[in-house]
Parts: C-alpha cells; structure tokens; sequence
C-alpha cells in the first residue's frame, strides 16, 4: 500500500481504531492496529510527534498538537482528550462568528428600513388649525345644549415672547432644544415600546417632536404615528430654524380654559398679552403644559396644586443649571397664583358646568381606553367636532335650578349682608337602577362662579358621612367591643364628648350644641346625628374597613388617613361623590357610578361607554338597613320638618342624611326615594379670595345664631325639586330592622348598662330599647305621622329623646347635623 493510499485509510477511520494519546505502558511506541475495512495503522505515542506528523494526521490536527504543550490533554471531544463530549449541533450552529454576522444583518436591514422610510414621509400641511371644530351638546332628549368651538388662539411672533419666557419652556420639556437633531431616541424607543406593549406614553419627546404632533400629526397613541413623528422631527429640524420650532410650539399647545397658544394662555390666566409675562408667570404656564385641567390653579384640588407647584420649581431650577437664571434672582422668586377665569361665551348659566362635567367624563373614558395622558386627552376632546348627548333630562334640570333659586338664591341679598355673597349651592341628581346623572347645579351662573360647586371636593361632608360607617359595620357582621352585634337596635352610650374606647388615638368627639342622650339606639343616633355613637362605632367597626367601604361605595378615599375623626366626615367629599355613595345604597349595594355621558361620537368614530352600574359592593341587607334607617332620619329626625312635613310630599317614601361642618364652612342634605337620588351642599366661599368661610348669618331668616344646617335650605332645596319630579313610591327591603319596618316584638333595655358603647346582645328579641328609641317604626306610607310613644325605656336619662316627643319640634333653624 502507497503512502497516499495509508493516509487516506487513517482518515476514513484508522484514528478512531486507535486512539493517538494512548500512554506508553498501554502499548509501545509503534505497536500496530487494525483499522475498520482491515487497514493497518500505527499508534504513535508522545514520545514521538514527529512521527505522527509525517504519518497521516490531518493539517488541523497538526497545529492543535504544535501549540499544545507536553502532558497536556487537549480540547474534548478531540483526539487527545478523552472522557468529554463531542461538539453539540447547537453550538455548532449558533458559533460567535454566526451571531455577529446575524447581528450585523439585523442592523443593515433597520438602517435600510429607516432610509426608506426616510424617503417615504414627507412633511405634511399642518392641520392643527383644521382638526379644531365645534363640539355639539345634546340634551337627553336630542335637543340642543349648547356649541362650543369658538377658537381662542392667536398666533405670536417669538420676538413677541419674552427671552426668559422662552427659557421656561425649554427648561420645562427640553433641556438639549437647541444642540439636538430634533429627536430623543431613547425616549422615542421607550415610547415604542410602551405603545406596542399597549401601556401608553411615559414622555421623553423632544419639543421639537411635540410641536410636529401638535401640528402636523395627531394624538392617537400608534406605532405608525410615532415613526411617523421620528421621521418628521428630522426632517422638521433640518429645515426649519430652532426659533420657528419653538414659536410653533408654544403657539399650537393646548393651556386649558380653551385657550390656545401662549398668547391666548397669558390673557386666560394673566390677563395680559405674552410680551408683557414675567419669567414666573411664563414658568406657570410651561409648568401647566403637563396636565392643564389638573393644574389650573383655580380649578385644581390639593395635590394638583402641589404638583403644579413643585413642576413650576423644577422648571425655574432647570434654568438656573443651564445659566439662564441667576440663582439669587430664582431665589426671590414667588409663585405667580393666575386670576380666576373667565368663561367662553355660549356657556351661560348651567351649561358651563355641564359641558365641563361632560368633556371631563370623555376624556378619563379616553385616557384609560387609549392609556394616554389627561393633557393628550384633552387635545383629542376639547373643540374637535364632537356630538355628545348628555343624560340631562331638560325637565328635571330646569326643576332643579327653579328649587335652587326659589329656596335659596332669591333669599340672599349682599348688599345687605355681606355673608350673602359667600354662599355657594351645588346638587347632583342620580337615577340608582342606571346611574344617569340626570340634573346638576354647578353654581350661581358659569360665567359668574367658575368653580362646579357639583364636583367640587374641598369641602366637608360632614355626617352625610355616618350612614357609611353603619354600613360598614353591616356588611361587615362587626361587633362592639363587648361583643354585641351592631345594627339599628344596638344601644350606645351617647353621652358628649365622651373619650372613645379602644382607639389608639385619643378622641372625644363632642355632640351638636354639646347635647347628651344617655344610652339610645342606633335608630336614634342616626336621627338626631350623635357624633358620640358613630365615633365609637367606627373604632368598634375598623377605621380601615370604614375607609374602604366608603371607597367602595363611591368616595375617593386616596391619600385619606383612617383615623377615628373621620367618622365625623372631616375629609373633602363633593355632592356628585355622595350621590353616589347613597344611589349604591339606594341600588340594595350594587355600586352605582354616576354619568353625564350617554353617548359620544364624531365622524367615524364612537367612545364605547362603561355601564355605570357596576358589582355588588356591600350586600343587600346590609344596604337595605341602612336604607331603613335612614327613614327614621326623615320621619322623626333632623330632616323632619323640612322633608317629612313638606307640603309638596304626596306620600313618597324617603330615606335620607344632613350634615353641618365645624364652624358651619358647609351644610349638606343627601336623600333619595326608590326612584332619585339627590344630594345637596352649601357651601361657605369668600367671594374676594375663595378661602373657607362661615355660612352661619345668610339669609337673614334664621332665628337665633343664624346657623345654616343640613335639616334647612339644602333640605328643603332637595324637597321643592324631588317632590316635584318623583311619583308615589315605597321602598323594597331585605330587612326586618330600621324604622322604615314595624318591629316585631318590644324590646327590653339593659339595666345598668356600662361604659362600653353597645350594651345589648345582638340576635334576640331583647336587644333594643323600647319602641320610642327607634323613631317611625310604622310602614305607613304616610311617612308624616310620628308613631306616639308605647313606652318608656326603664332607665332612660330623662335627656334622652323619645320616639314622637312634640316637645321641642325641630326646626330648621335649630337642627342637629
């Protein structure tokens, strides 16, 4: 056999015959082998690499062994290194080599698809102008309204617009404006990313790209809109100069208050024209770009006037870093608060209030269908050609506003009282079975009193606030502290002032006027609104669980601490918020979310509505007592003489709470009857700076102190309307408890109770006292008539008011919360 013919024998086989790293004492250094197909082939040891070179090894295997030294095994899965696997398939096929070349190919292929879509997008007419139409609203009936599309925008040359004003907008949104190409990739490729992945915009655009969006492109949250955006950026940054990117900036953005473009923005919230804005000013509104409904100072709630607060300092701070500033004038300083402002003309009256509430309710619709912000929002909702129906119901509104002004308004004369000018009405009315809002009065007239008094959530609710505790402790099947069940039966010790027991915070609420009641029901303290009780019942119940059923039942409970003082509703509440809380009680616990909307759309387009009746939050019987309970308040409480004697009642059956605020800044009365539910607040507003005031005074025709209460105009404001739209009607309970049910039995009272607030056992007969401590236990559907006193509690402190009792009737001047 050739030379040839052996070397190509070993590379058909002859290597795995015989492997070359055998050592010498397994064989010696040319004992031969057979390879398959019967060649012969030598086994070289180390001791003889020449050898094994010369002899039939392939070039690759000639170099490994060259670079490896003496006594070293080498790589597994080679000859010369047994024991280790061989190459897998897989890491044959994803090699190094392969993974760069992929990598580099990905690249070339996404610079090749950019430069043709580069070439592609043109920079289009800009249409900011055209997308701003008229919007159209609609009455529940179909009749018209109101139009609203007037634009109040006026075009500035930036020469017009301070220097340091121009600052406070690049400070703001792009700090890089004028060494940039226009685009932020990293915020672009974050913004890409959150798009696709459905979780809407986080930031991140240049100024540049938010002028091309504005005007050249539209709001939606798209993957195609956003490349689209990319390109156009460039392209815009390229042609245009840095000056006419920032003046269409500033001139196309959306400010609030309708006002389009800065020169409509300085005369909204300054009343001066853009070259005359200071640089504090001017940083108010490069800060109000962000979110302008939420931080129009004259609009905003709390936390958005902190929020707008420390954006203001972050764009001032901004300019200091990029020495556009000096630190000490920075320092010196204030925050610039804009006027009050002033509505747009067509929007008299209630309409205002109303197309507010209505655009507000479609842009929160839009922003958690679309995941975009309130600011994009709006730009998508206000004056773009919109035709949205309200559930107003004409009748009903124009009902409202005639009992506002019969009971309240035309009573108040601030020529001749000063506190006159300080009174403030708002009322919501709601259909419980669907949530429709079906009337609202937002205050004395829109172009007057900007604030929607309807919505407003700044004030107290006051004890509108203890039918929510009852029901928590409903819902809940709670216990007082000596294991009692707590229901309408359930006695407490309402003594004034009394320190609460099992708090970790000391509390002493005192009663109304400081008025003690001894030891009374439930049923009791809800009419006569005995904070002692509800203080402790709330602490009996959880102050957490509390909190959370009052979230649950329509209250926006964020940032609210459960404390005990809330059982005497020390948090802000607005009259919308209670008509929802009461509508879900009013819908046996099915949660009720009031809607002005009832429908919304343009051309090619319509907003999907959420159903405003919702899951059942707290259960039926639980609802259905409280319900019950609140009767008692109407028949032979503190809304006695205001609703249950009202002439207009034609036997409606009605369930319902009052409320007086601490220093009487509020006054409240929240009713409903199985068909509406109305609530109503007054509100004390100074008229000069809008800072809480006393309503006590106003009017004139309060006897005695003149405090203003829940059992007086609002009540009766609540009657003139609701007497006057509702038919005849009774209510459907799941209970046997509250004073809307006759009780069954006569109920004993504990002889020697003690201390601890509930003092009766909670699933016999005998837990209560006496009929006369819960008030209209009759199911009469003459709700009028005051049952007379059966008996006298054994033990009952001689202060103690009794079902009936006609010897201090309630007035409404002299009512208890």
């Amino acid at each position: 056999m050739g030379r040839a013919d052996e070397r190509r024998a070993r590379q058909r086989g002859g290597r795995r015959a015989a492997p070359r790293n055998r050592t010498s004492q397994q064989a010696g250094p040319e004992t031969p082998a057979t390879a398959e197909g019967g060649t012969t082939t030598t086994v070289e040891s180390p001791a003889a690499p020449a050898a094994s070179d010369a002899e039939g090894a392939t070039r690759a295997e000639r170099r490994r062994a060259a670079g490896r030294k003496p006594g070293k095994s080498g790589p597994p899965g080679r000859p010369g290194a047994p024991g280790k696997p061989a190459k897998g398939r897989i890491r044959r096929l994803f090699t190094w080599k392969k993974m760069l070349g992929a990598f580099f190919t990905f690249c070339l292929l996404g610079i090749g698809a950019f430069i043709a879509l580069y070439m592609m997008v043109s920079i289009p007419e800009g249409n900011a102008l055209a997308q701003t139409q008229s919007n159209v609203y609609k009455y529940s009936d179909g009749s018209i309204l109101a139009r609203k599309g007037t634009v109040n925008r006026e075009i500035v040359d930036l020469s017009k617009v301070p220097k340091d004003v121009q600052h406070t907008f690049v400070a703001a949104e792009n700090k890089t404006f004028y060494n940039d190409n226009g685009i932020d990739l990293r915020g672009m490729a974050r913004g890409l990313y959150n798009t696709a992945r459905g979780r809407g915009t986080q930031g991140g655009s240049t100024i540049t790209q938010q002028y091309v969006k504005n005007y050249y492109l539209d709001q939606d949250q798209t993957v195609t809109r956003k490349l689209k955006e990319l390109v156009i950026s460039l392209k815009v940054d390229r042609e245009k100069s840095k000056d006419d990117i920032l003046a269409g900036y500033i001139n196309t953005s959306y400010y609030g208050r309708g006002a389009y473009g800065i020169q409509a923005a300085a005369q909204a919230y300054y009343r001066v024209d853009a070259d005359k804005l200071s640089v504090e000013q001017g940083a108010y509104l490069a800060a109000l770009l962000q979110a302008p409904s939420q931080y129009d100072w004259a609009v905003a709630g709390p936390i958005g006037k902190k929020l707008v607060q420390e954006r203001w300092n972050y764009v001032l701070d901004n300019m200091v870093g990029q020495k556009w500033l000096d630190k000490s004038k920075r320092d010196a300083m204030k925050f610039p608060i804009p006027k009050e402002p002033k509505a747009a003309s067509g929007l008299e009256g209630q309409k205002g209030y109303l197309v507010d509430l209505a655009n507000t309710q479609l842009e929160n619709q839009l922003m958690k269908a679309q995941n975009i912000s309130r600011s994009d929002a709006e730009a998508l909702v206000v004056d773009q050609g919109w035709t949205i129906t309200l559930n107003i119901d004409p009748k009903k509104q124009a009902k409202l506003e005639a009992a506002v002004k019969s009971q309240l308004t035309s009573k108040l004369d601030g020529k001749k009282r000063k506190v006159d000018d300080n009174v403030q009405a708002g009322a919501v009315s709601v259909d419980p079975k669907t949530g429709k809002i079906l009337a609202l009065y937002g205050g004395v007239d829109y172009y007057k009193h900007y604030t929607n008094n309807a919505t407003r959530a700044d004030y107290q609710p006051a004890s509108t606030f203890k039918p929510i505790i009852l029901a928590s402790a409903l819902d809940r099947d709670a216990k007082t502290q000596d294991g009692k069940d707590i229901n309408a039966n359930t006695i407490y010790d309402g003594t004034s002032g009394r320190a609460v027991k099992g708090s970790d915070i000391a509390f002493s609420p005192p009663n109304e006027d400081d008025a003690d009641y001894g030891n009374i029901t439930v049923q009791t303290a809800m009419n006569k609104s005995v904070n002692s009780v509800f203080a402790q019942m709330g602490v009996d119940v959880g102050m957490k669980n509390v909190l959370q059923t009052a979230d649950d039942l329509g209250l926006d409970t964020e940032n609210l601490q459960a404390v005990p003082a809330m059982t005497l509703g020390s948090m802000g509440a607005s009259p919308l918020e209670m008509a929802s809380v009461y509508a879900t009680l009013d819908n046996h616990g099915q949660k009720v979310t009031p809607s002005i909307l009832a429908s919304a759309e343009k051309t090619g387009r319509k907003v999907d509505l959420p159903d405003p009746i919702g899951e059942q939050v707290i259960n039926r019987e639980a609802a259905d007592q409280v319900t019950s309970v609140l009767t008692g308040v109407v028949d032979d409480g503190t809304a006695k003489v205001s609703v249950a004697q009202n002439p207009l009642r034609k036997g409606q059956q009605v369930a319902g709470k009052t409320g007086t605020s601490d220093s009487n800044k509020s006054a409240w009365f929240t009713g409903y009857t199985p068909d509406l539910v109305t609530s109503v607040g007054l509100f004390g507003e100074a008229k000069k700076n809008g800072a809480q005031v006393s309503l006590t005074g106003a009017t004139g025709l309060i006897p005695g102190t003149g405090r203003i209460n829940g059992g007086g105009y609002p009540a009766q404001i609540w009657a003139a309307y609701t007497f006057g739209v509702t038919k005849k009607a009774k209510f459907d309970l799941n209970t046997e408890l509250g004073a809307a049910v006759k009780p069954t039995d006569t109920p004993s009272f504990s002889e020697s109770p003690s201390e601890t607030p509930s003092q009766t056992p909670s699933q016999t007969p005998t837990k209560s006292a006496s009929p006369s401590q819960t008030p209209s236990q009759t199911p009469s559907q003459t709700p009028t008539k005051s049952p007379a006193p059966t008996t006298s509690a054994p033990s009952t402190p001689s202060e103690s008011p009794t079902d009936g009792s006609t010897d201090n009737p309630l007035d409404p001047a002299d009512e208890q919360q």
